[in-house]
């Protein structure tokens, strides 16, 4: 007899038989094949009756990121200050659940240029929003306000321009980037207190009286939810300029999509904005703007108003000054 017949069975170690007759080898794909395919079947189906859920896109803050100030580059003075209030209606506050009228109460820009680069500072000293419609329940952690009002301060964000031709350029270049702080308080349900970053690269090409400038980049925003830590977008704008002496028309678009087909989480739904303005000075400006957005989550309706100026340098305001017959002696000797 052989001597490999008394070999225990690799099927069964157990059975001294099991040489003799080998039970047939366990089907696992059948069961496998079996058991997948309605699980796979269920999946597919859930995929497909999700897709216009996670075919919506995402955006961050309450409003979109504001364009670059080509302006800034032009002037001869480095320094600009900008101070202005905006009401806006139908806002939609996604944390908060609710849609109302959003108030922003010192809307400040400031910038300052030495050579190519351009330091920016701009953000809002104080929103105050009021209920006036209730569309979902609030995020957790969102505490309901006495009397429908909701105050809370408004996201500031620091950046840095670099332009990247030189002033004769037919077109003008510029790269963009910067964060957005963590400034806001996430019970009062306006704006997420995370920290975002964003980088675009911004164009400028003119032709006598018009300018038309776009800008495209991306944005790192973060979110509420532990599960989905960070939310990516392309930022986007395109606007056209007109000036006719010391008065400038624009128009611009302004938004931020999310090209991944996922869910938003609450917080970072999509922003766009059509804006028109008009703006009247030099050196020292007014700025009327007509807001209308074009997203469900951007206000229906808003008006925004904003004063600025622009400062010289120390020691050219100080020759302008000493440069005037009336007080030449008396200014100048002073220094």
């Amino acid at each position: 007899m052989p001597s490999d017949a008394f070999q225990p069975s690799p099927h069964c170690p157990f059975d001294p038989d099991a040489h003799a007759s080998p039970p047939p080898r366990p089907a696992p794909p059948p069961p496998r094949r079996s058991t997948l395919a309605p699980a796979s079947a269920r999946l597919a189906a859930c995929l497909l009756a999700a897709a216009p859920v996670f075919a919506r896109p995402a955006h961050a803050q309450l409003r979109p990121l504001d364009p670059l100030d080509w302006g800034a580059f032009d002037a001869p003075e480095p320094v600009r200050l900008e101070l202005g209030i905006a009401a806006l209606d139908g806002q939609r506050a996604s944390l908060a659940g609710v849609r109302g009228r959003l108030w922003e109460l010192g809307l400040v820009q400031a910038s300052w240029r030495t050579g190519r680069v351009l330091f920016e500072a701009s953000g809002t000293v104080l929103r105050i929003f009021r209920d006036q419609a209730i569309v979902e329940e609030p995020d957790g952690g969102v505490t309901a306000r006495a009397g429908g009002v909701r105050r809370d301060a408004g996201d500031w964000k620091i950046a840095t321009a670099v332009r990247l031709t030189p002033a004769t350029a037919p077109v003008d270049v510029a790269l963009r980037f910067g964060t957005r702080l963590p400034t806001t308080d996430n019970r009062v349900g306006l704006e997420r207190d995370a920290t975002d970053f964003f980088a675009l690269a911004a164009a400028r090409w003119r032709a006598g009286n018009l300018s038309l400038t776009a800008e495209s980049g991306l944005g790192i925003n973060g979110t509420r939810d532990p599960e989905f830590e960070q939310s990516d977008v392309w930022a986007y704008v395109l606007a056209l300029d007109y000036r006719r002496g010391w008065l400038t028309s624009r128009i611009e678009l302004v938004g931020q999509e999310d090209g991944l087909e996922h869910r938003a989480p609450r917080g970072t739904e999509e922003l766009r904005e059509l804006r028109l303005s008009l703006r009247a000075g030099g050196a020292r400006w007014v700025e009327f703007s007509l807001v209308r957005g074009l997203a469900e989550f951007s206000p229906a309706f808003g008006v925004a108003v904003a004063a600025g100026l622009a400062l010289p340098p120390r020691r050219e305001a100080a020759h302008r000054q000493c440069g005037q017959p009336s007080d030449a002696g008396s200014a100048c000797s002073r220094r």
